[in-house]
């Protein structure tokens, strides 16, 4: 039986969070290996990265979910409760419900609503003279996220709302006052969720057909019971938060734009080059580090023995950006993805597996659809300056984004 390389440091949870992006890639190639295990939060770990380690680690008859994400990313990112925890027949009824609201017209209709926000704003952009790309792109997609979920949002609450969905897409990886305030920010999320449902559940708010607050008011489990209502809000949550937190990969698209002015051109109508530029912004800039699971029982995998119980971490961003898989991993190149098929264990910004019954993302659409809009905009419709600021990515902080969220002034429509 092989030994799985370990990592010296009696516990590397504040070596992880002062290293970031990097920790899990950096440490495979000091043992040449991609497979280690350390101390995070003082439980032992096994860390993974590559295909075959993403193949592995969404195998359902060997890795579970339950109690895999640690307290603090429940008590902030994701809540208690919700489908990223769930396994076996719980987890398939649970996806299942998500699934169903990721019809293509359904993702057709929530880009439209985001490119329609973005139209609405452009006045105001013309007007203000200079305009920072990461608020604004979150408070429209708020927004949009929330006509299409039917949820009813006024003017003077969209501020709120978007502010403390930010809060908890800032609080991962996160310590002291931007975990705080992550908490905070989930607190008053799941209430108002909840009193959403409550609402819809009692008739005293209409919610349209199909739409994901009717969805899952009205979601029954296996048992043919309701969804509790604390677990509803976090699965309501579920949708409208990670739709937010597209709002980072849209800016991480403003800077390959600005950094790769050639695609600029080469996007501009052209369906299929859109698609290989926003595929290879979601692999290149960094997103969420890891995903994490437990091991089911105990199984031998190519000579190391995984007990049962253990926590596993893949690492994402280095599976995105493992030699092994995309030569040249640190170039931006676009064209890597003419005529890909598309491999679910090979870029994984947003998990891996399939989507159906497994733990991908549900809204990988969304994102996709989201960001060709997006670039869309920023190609076609408007014209802006790029100030001189601080574009530099720090990938020691999770979740990253350019140091100035992307300065733009001058901003004009195109016609």
């Amino acid at each position: 039986m092989a030994t799985i390389p370990t990592d010296r440091s009696p516990d590397s949870t504040l070596t992880f969070l002062r290293t970031g992006y990097p920790f899990i890639g950096q440490r495979c190639e000091r043992y040449g290996s991609d497979i280690f295990q350390t101390r995070l939060l003082l439980e032992p770990t096994i860390c993974l990265r590559g295909r075959a380690a993403a193949e592995l680690f969404y195998d359902t008859e060997r890795f579970v979910r339950e109690n895999a994400m640690p307290t603090r990313g429940q008590r902030t990112l994701t809540g208690r409760g919700g489908v990223q925890g769930l396994d076996g027949d719980a987890h398939h009824d649970r996806k299942a419900m998500f699934m169903s609201l990721m019809t293509p017209a359904a993702v057709q209709r929530l880009g439209q609503l985001f490119t329609d926000e973005w139209q609405a704003r452009l006045p105001a952009w013309e007007l203000a003279g200079t305009v920072t790309l990461h608020p604004e792109i979150a408070s429209m997609l708020t927004r949009a996220v929330c006509a299409w979920a039917g949820v009813p949002l006024s003017d003077g609450e969209a501020d709120r709302r978007t502010a403390d969905l930010q809060a908890m897409i800032d609080s991962a990886g996160a310590v002291g006052p931007r975990h705080w305030r992550g908490r905070l920010g989930r607190k008053r999320s799941e209430s108002w969720a909840g009193d959403l449902v409550e609402r819809v559940r009692d008739g005293s708010l209409a919610a349209p057909e199909d739409t994901a607050l009717r969805v899952i008011a009205e979601h029954r489990d296996g048992t043919g019971r309701p969804l509790p209502r604390p677990i509803a809000a976090v699965e309501l949550l579920n949708v409208i938060r990670p739709t937010v937190a597209v709002a980072r990969f849209v800016v991480f698209a403003a800077l390959a734009l600005h950094d790769h002015p050639a695609w600029q051109q080469r996007v501009r109508g052209d369906d299929d080059a859109t698609e290989q530029f926003v595929q290879e912004v979601r692999r290149y800039y960094p997103f969420f580090p890891v995903s994490a699971a437990r091991v089911r029982r105990d199984f031998d995998w190519r000579g190391y023995h995984f007990p049962q119980g253990r926590r596993v971490l893949l690492d994402l961003y280095g599976t995105d950006h493992d030699p092994a898989l995309w030569p040249e991993p640190e170039r931006f190149r676009p064209e890597r993805f003419a005529g890909w098929r598309g491999d679910p264990f090979a870029l994984v910004p947003q998990g891996g597996g399939g989507h159906l019954t497994g733990h991908r993302c549900a809204g990988e659409w969304i994102t996709i659809e989201l960001m060709k809009r997006a670039v869309s905009v920023l190609t076609e419709v408007i014209r802006y300056d790029v100030p001189p600021q601080d574009l530099a990515v720090d990938l020691r902080r999770m979740p990253a984004l350019p140091a100035s969220g992307f300065v733009v002034t001058t901003v004009r429509r195109t016609g």
